[in-house]
């Protein structure tokens, strides 16, 4: 005699897979919405590159993976008749779906999205700077220009690439702003894959700096995709002392 299937036993737990997707999807799409809000609400350019660079890739990445997993019980909440068989099928479906999925969009996140928030960010860090004294546009300080603004220990971070500066100037009132980048901030495009991966993980004084030569410095690049190695000399600048201040006060 042919066992008869109670087609609803299974609606329990289709209707908690499908509450459960619909629960996530709300939470990935809250997590982004609240991202681009925060965003929107920055009015100063620092502070939205800085939040940009520190946290979109990662709050992508955490929305996209609550996306998969919603998608995942959304996927098993259909469930008609069930047997051992099918508990692994479905298991093992589901897990490998997500799976490969997730590593798309990790792929996409860490190896094209770059190229396209490094652009935001160079419009960002060189937007020019209204004045809080005068509500005009301030002017961005050349290298040379700068170096009266920053004090030695500021000097000798961007000597080494450590850490850039930017100073920005209202040349109507003197009032001066000055903004801090990390030096190794950004990846490069590699030479070899064309990946945006191409980073400097290491650099040595060749010769260091003085008041009368230039220093040399070799910085050494890999690519976190491909591991192509590059290296590359750059100058340093002379040591300067502040002969401006010096002279001003005698």
């Amino acid at each position: 005699m042919e066992e008869i299937v109670d087609p609803h036993q299974y609606d329990a737990w289709n209707t908690m897979a499908k509450n459960v997707a619909f629960a996530a999807w709300a939470i990935a799409i809250l997590i982004a919405l609240y991202h681009v809000v925060r965003l929107a609400t920055m009015s100063d350019a620092k502070t939205k590159y800085d939040y940009i660079n520190r946290s979109e890739i990662k709050t992508l990445w955490i929305s996209s993976v609550i996306l998969v997993i919603g998608c995942c019980f959304y996927a098993n909440a259909n469930i008609v008749e069930l047997s051992p068989l099918w508990i692994f099928v479905r298991v093992f479906t589901t897990f490998a779906m997500g799976l490969i999925v997730a590593l798309i969009i990790q792929n996409l996140l860490k190896f094209y999205y770059p190229f396209f928030i490094e652009k935001r960010l160079k419009v960002l860090r060189y937007k020019p700077r209204i004045s809080p004294k005068t509500g005009k546009a301030m002017k961005l300080l050349s290298e040379d220009e700068e170096d009266a603004y920053l004090d030695e220990g500021m000097q000798a971070e961007e000597n080494v690439f450590s850490i850039d500066y930017d100073v920005w100037k209202d040349e109507e009132t003197g009032y001066v702003k000055i903004e801090r980048y990390s030096g190794h901030l950004h990846a490069l495009q590699c030479p070899e894959c064309n990946y945006q991966t191409f980073k400097v993980v290491r650099e040595e004084v060749l010769k260091a700096p003085s008041n009368t030569e230039e220093g040399e410095l070799l910085k050494h690049f890999q690519c976190g995709y491909c591991g192509y190695k590059a290296k590359k000399t750059v100058t340093l600048r002379m040591s300067q002392k502040f002969e401006e201040s010096s002279a001003a006060t005698a």
